[in-house]
C-alpha cells in the first residue's frame, strides 16, 4: 500500500516547525508489537527506502552519519539465522541461545542498525546515541505506515562471532535489530512509568 510522504527538502530549504496534533495523538498510543507476532506483509522496496530516509533524519552532531543498515529478509535472512544457530550450538548454553532466535526468525523483515563511531571531536557517546535515535525513528515511521515494529538486541547483538557473521567492522556495534511486519492483533498496553517520580527541577 503506497504511503504519501513528502519528498526530502532541498539543502537550505526552510523546514517550518508546525503544530501536529495527529503526531501527538499517535505518540500517545504508540506501542511496539511483539516480534513473534510479526508476519507478512512487510514493507516493500519503495516503503523500505522511505523508512530508511525518514530514519536518518535524526540529531547527528558533526554530520558524521555514524550508523548504517543491514537488511535481513528472504534467503539472506535464513542464511544469517542458520549461521546464528551454528554459533549457538557451539556454546555451553546453546539450547537457550537457540530458543532466543525465535524473535528474529518470525518477522519477515529485519533491519540491523549498526553504530559506527568516528574518532575525533565528536564524543563517541553522542554518536552511539544518534544510532539509537535512528532505531526509534525507524519504528515510529514503520508504525505510522501501519506496520508492526519491535526494536531488540539479544545475545547476537553482542557476540563477536555473530558480529563477524553480520559483517561488522572494527569499532562497529549493533544498536538494534528492528523487526518489521504485520501484527494480526493489536498489541496490548503495558505498564508505564510514573513520570512524576522520574522528574526533578534543578534549582541551584
Amino acid at each position: 500500500m503506497p504511503h504519501p510522504v513528502p519528498p526530502a527538502p532541498e539543502f537550505g530549504e526552510a523546514a517550518p516547525i508546525e503544530a501536529s496534533p495527529e503526531t501527538l495523538a499517535f505518540l500517545a498510543r504508540r506501542r511496539s508489537a511483539a516480534a513473534l507476532a510479526l508476519w507478512e506483509p512487510a514493507p516493500g522496496d519503495a516503503e523500505l527506502q522511505t523508512l530508511l530516509r525518514l530514519a536518518t533524519r535524526v540529531p547527528d552532531h558533526g554530520k558524521l552519519s555514524p550508523w548504517r543498515f543491514v537488511v535481513l529478509r528472504g534467503d539472506g535472512k535464513r542464511r544469517f539465522i542458520a549461521g546464528l544457530e551454528a554459533i549457538a550450538a557451539g556454546q555451553p548454553d546453546g539450547e537457550r541461545l537457540t530458543a532466543k532466535l525465535g524473535k528474529i526468525k518470525a518477522p519477515p523483515l529485519t533491519l540491523a542498525v549498526v553504530s559506527r563511531a568516528t574518532p575525533g571531536e565528536i564524543p563517541e557517546w553522542e554518536q552511539r546515541l544518534s544510532a539509537a535515535a535512528v532505531c526509534m525513528t525507524l519504528i515510529i515511521a514503520a508504525q505510522a505506515m501501519g506496520y508492526g515494529a519491535n526494536w531488540i538486541t539479544d545475545w547476537y547483538a553482542y557476540d563477536d562471532d555473530a558480529g563477524r557473521l553480520l559483517g561488522l567492522a572494527e569499532g562497529e556495534r549493533v544498536a538494534g535489530f528492528v523487526h518489521l511486519g504485520t501484527s494480526p492483533d493489536p498489541p496490548l498496553e503495558r505498564a508505564r512509568p510514573d513520570v512524576a517520580a522520574l522528574v526533578s527541577e534543578w534549582k541551584g
